[in-house]
């Protein structure tokens, strides 16, 4: 049992099913020609004690119904009529108390013995199987019995042709069985071997090749690949921005390392006996660092990506007037003002997340505008939400620009871009802390008019 298990268990999920179909198949079948067997070889069995019987009470009656003085003259003389009913291949004996045979019908030489008068009995004589009824029988003066011999070799024949036919058919049934568990593992497991070989294209290849999966129905495998099929979109849109976030980041990180590279060689050269140039190499190597330590911080930001804590809560107004504070510190010239219509509930974030929402999109604001900034900051109520709305009066974004502007690294005009400053990843950890909590922003901007970003925040209650 031991060796079979083992042996199961080492081949392919293919020929496992098709072993298990076929064997499910073949036993049922074989449970029922074994139902089908027995129940006939009972009835057929019952059929022929019905023959033996009925032959021996019709020859009982016969001859008891000629009256007290039939003699055996006249039983010899009747013997035809006698014959006619008993069948063909039976036995019929007549015995005096004595046990001395007086008349035979179809005597085949069989000899049976005169006991369990009225029984139908199963014996074998002469290597061939019978039944025997042995019956007492009176007429007139004259007391006996009656024997009648019924062979079985008709039944046995039957039964034999009924098995080899049974054993016949199970054999078909048997290669009927495991070709359709052939076919069936085939036509079931086609759709695993695709996504097998997906699966070890994607392990071989990466995602440089398409995946092609063939298999539409709309049952648990077609689920199953449906659902392998999104993940897997999903993988090469992760891994394809992943690869894009992290040459964008070598790119962005290799221009100020260029940059102090530069003015190092530069005073290295000649430049540190030139106190304007060392002046001049020092700050702009600081103010690169700084911009490159600013990266970094937001990149590990965009990295950690922790869970959101559910016992998360912040006042808007108290933090979005801390932010003004300290912008207006930075930036004197800056108008920034905020106006609220109700009291307004806590919000389901961190403090630190609303702060740096806040923040990144009013330094974005002042950044990239032309004029004397003017940030306008309203908050209201709605339902179970909180709407937030920063307008500016900035350079703005063309609309087709606006789904880009979340991504890593995303600059509209690169050169421009540059000269004013910035990572390229405000944005990005907005949107990411955004949807940590649950909240969504939604953007309008006009060129040369301003934008306008709209975020709802859940209430905390």
């Amino acid at each position: 049992m031991k060796k079979l298990r083992d042996y199961l268990v080492n081949q392919s999920l293919q020929r496992k099913w098709m072993l298990t179909s076929s064997a499910v198949i073949f036993f049922s079948y074989a449970i029922i020609c074994i139902v089908v067997y027995i129940s006939l070889h009972t009835w057929l069995l019952n059929d022929e004690q019905s023959k033996i019987k009925r032959t021996s009470d019709d020859l009982v009656y016969f001859l008891e119904s000629q009256g007290p003085g039939l003699t055996m003259q006249e039983i010899q003389q009747n013997k035809g009529l006698l014959d006619s009913i008993a069948d063909r291949d039976q036995t019929v004996k007549l015995y005096n108390l004595d046990g001395r045979k007086i008349l035979s019908i179809n005597d085949n030489k069989q000899v049976a013995p005169l006991t369990s008068i009225g029984e139908i009995i199963e014996m074998t004589i002469d290597k061939k199987d019978v039944f025997v009824i042995n019956q007492q029988i009176q007429l007139g003066f004259f007391q006996g019995y009656i024997q009648v011999i019924h062979p079985l070799s008709k039944f046995q024949s039957l039964m034999h042709y009924l098995l080899t036919t049974m054993l016949i058919a199970g054999l078909g049934a048997l290669l009927l069985s495991a070709s359709i568990g052939y076919y069936l593992a085939n036509y079931l497991m086609k759709p695993l071997h695709e996504l097998r070989s997906s699966m070890k294209t994607v392990m071989d290849k990466g995602f440089n090749e398409p995946i092609q999966l063939t298999y539409t129905s709309h049952d648990e495998i077609g689920d199953l690949l449906k659902m392998y099929n999104t993940m897997m979109n999903e993988l090469q849109i992760s891994f394809t921005q992943q690869q894009q976030f992290v040459a964008d980041a070598s790119h962005e990180l290799r221009t100020p390392i260029q940059a102090i590279e530069g003015h190092l060689s530069l005073l290295k050269r000649w430049g540190k006996d030139d106190p304007e140039i060392l002046e001049e190499s020092i700050d702009t190597s600081l103010s690169e660092i700084a911009r490159m330590r600013k990266m970094i911080e937001e990149l590990l930001e965009l990295a950690r990506r922790e869970e959101k804590d559910d016992q998360s809560e912040a006042d808007a107004v108290a933090v979005i007037e801390t932010v003004i504070e300290e912008i207006k510190h930075l930036h004197p010239e800056a108008r920034i003002t905020l106006s609220k219509n109700e009291e307004i509930g806590r919000l389901f974030i961190t403090e630190n997340a609303l702060s740096q929402i806040v923040r990144n999109i009013i330094e974005n604001a002042i950044r990239y505008c032309e004029k004397i900034p003017e940030i306008q900051i309203s908050l209201s109520v709605s339902g179970n939400e909180a709407l937030l709305k920063i307008e500016d009066n900035g350079i703005g974004v063309a609309e087709e620009y606006i789904p880009f502007i979340f991504d890593r690294f995303y600059r509209i005009d690169e050169a421009r871009n540059r000269q004013i400053g910035g990572t390229g990843l405000g944005l990005s950890i907005t949107k990411m802390l955004l949807e940590k909590y649950n909240s969504s922003v939604e953007v309008k901007s006009e060129k040369n008019v301003g934008t306008v970003f709209f975020m709802k925040f859940p209430l905390k209650y």
